[in-house]
């Protein structure tokens, strides 16, 4: 009996037996011969069906299979530079067929379908080559973001889904009722990561987060995935240092074993390879000087039809900001200082400039924007009591935070990444949807 293997593994076994499980992902043939596009989740391989090496029966059910109907295919390994496939290169001579179930007409065809069809449908889009290479990549990126971090000291703390206020007083809370009492579910994991770094030094909380935004951009999702790590001891140039080897390993990792992949996106990895450290930084104040520069110039963003529009100081980024300032470097780059109004509360400000804080954000290039965005935390307790009641937020959801002050207080910092806009970088993407299983938009919570 032929063992059973994986097409990514077909390279071991050339001129072997082997079967391979899986669907027929396309089907075209001509006279005695059948080319059947199997996949079987860990890539495609064509399987040549001469009709004189299987019996009568096994060629002409061969022959009337409909996409993605399942099967099991027996043969002989041949390597073959012009063989189609994923990765490709390799083909397989087959001598039996085995039908599992021969599926019915499948809804979703090469021709083009509407997004909201598509959505409506992602249970079986998921099974096109493009989806399923943008989430075998985000496989490897949630693998290469644990793998730094344990590698590099850090524990994974899980912190609560369920909170009973929110991090950053913001207003776009998903409420709940909790047995009576409003809860809310969580933006970030942060607050309770400042408190585990003062039990155990260098953290990570890793898991969904949700936003009620109302915006339909390509960028935002109402539900995704972020890693916050959390440091003691730590200030904000050497986060800077920290999260330049992060993302380096994330990106380099995905290069390394996501080629197939990668290719199957059609994306180009030129930028990507420069993705090493260190990034270059520039003040949110010099920021500011490019993009007021390039305005008064009527320069264009890149890849949008409009000039880069002013900005006055103050502000926060919008995305034809990020765009135009992330072209202007080969690498991402580091935009520190931001102004402490459009921050968080818990930031600390310049001592000798109150009105711009410690924080920093990660631009990715070619029009992706934020990655990362972290901060140096305030350490002072009376400092954050004040910012406290400046934002109007109510003391007693944050006495146990404001405890973290009291006893031991240290300098620390952390950032939080969102897997989703990270993998869209890294494919190519042209929207956040495609680098999740099943996303939650404003107007999509089905299947």
């Amino acid at each position: 009996m032929a063992p059973i293997v994986s097409i990514h593994q077909l390279y071991k076994h050339v001129g072997e037996e082997v079967t391979l499980q899986g669907w027929v992902y396309n089907r075209t043939g001509k006279g005695k011969l059948q080319f059947l596009q199997v996949r079987d989740g860990t890539g495609i391989c064509q399987a040549v069906i001469f009709k004189g090496n299987v019996s009568p029966e096994e060629f002409a059910e061969a022959k009337a299979l409909g996409q993605e109907s399942s099967l099991r295919v027996t043969g002989i390994v041949k390597a073959e530079e012009r063989a189609p496939g994923v990765p490709g290169g390799y083909e397989l001579d087959v001598r039996s067929v085995e039908v599992v179930q021969a599926a019915e007409e499948y809804p979703i065809s090469p021709k083009e379908h509407g997004v909201e069809f598509l959505m409506a449908n992602r249970h079986l889009w998921l099974r096109s080559s493009r989806q399923w290479a943008a989430l075998r990549v985000r496989g490897v990126v949630i693998s290469a973001i644990r793998e730094w971090l344990d590698d590099n000291g850090y524990l994974n703390v899980d912190t609560p889904i369920l909170t009973p206020a929110a991090a950053e007083g913001t207003t776009t809370l998903f409420e709940i009722d909790y047995h009576g009492e409003p809860a809310y579910l969580a933006q970030t994991g942060q607050l309770y990561n400042e408190a585990n770094i003062f039990a155990f030094g260098k953290v990570y909380c890793f898991g969904p987060t949700f936003r009620a935004e109302k915006s339909k951009t390509r960028r935002h999702l109402q539900e995704f995935w972020m890693v916050e790590p959390e440091i003691a001891f730590c200030d904000l140039d050497e986060l800077m240092e920290i999260e330049e080897q992060f993302v380096s390993h994330i990106v380099q990792r995905c290069l390394r074993e996501c080629r197939a992949e990668l290719a199957v996106l059609e994306r180009d990895t030129t930028l990507l390879e420069n993705v090493t450290p260190s990034f270059p930084r520039i003040h949110y104040d010099e920021a500011v000087e490019m993009i007021n520069a390039a305005a008064a110039q009527g320069l264009l963003v890149p890849g949008y039809d409009e000039p880069v529009p002013a900005i006055e100081w103050g502000e926060d980024f919008g995305s034809p900001h990020e765009t135009y300032l992330a072209a202007q470097f080969e690498k991402p780059v580091f935009v520190h200082h931001y102004p402490t109004r459009v921050k968080a509360f818990y930031m600390e400000p310049e001592p000798d400039r109150p009105e711009v804080c410690r924080s920093v954000d990660l631009l990715a290039p070619e029009g992706y924007g934020e990655i990362t965005g972290g901060s140096e935390r305030m350490s002072d307790p009376a400092k954050l009591l004040a910012a406290i009641d400046q934002h109007d937020l109510p003391r007693e959801a944050y006495d146990w935070y404001l405890d973290l002050r009291r006893y031991g207080s240290v300098v620390h910092s952390g950032f939080g990444l969102g897997v989703e806009r990270t993998v869209a970088w890294i494919c190519g993407l042209d929207h956040l949807r495609e680098a999740t299983a099943f996303p939650r938009t404003l107007t999509t919570m089905r299947p």
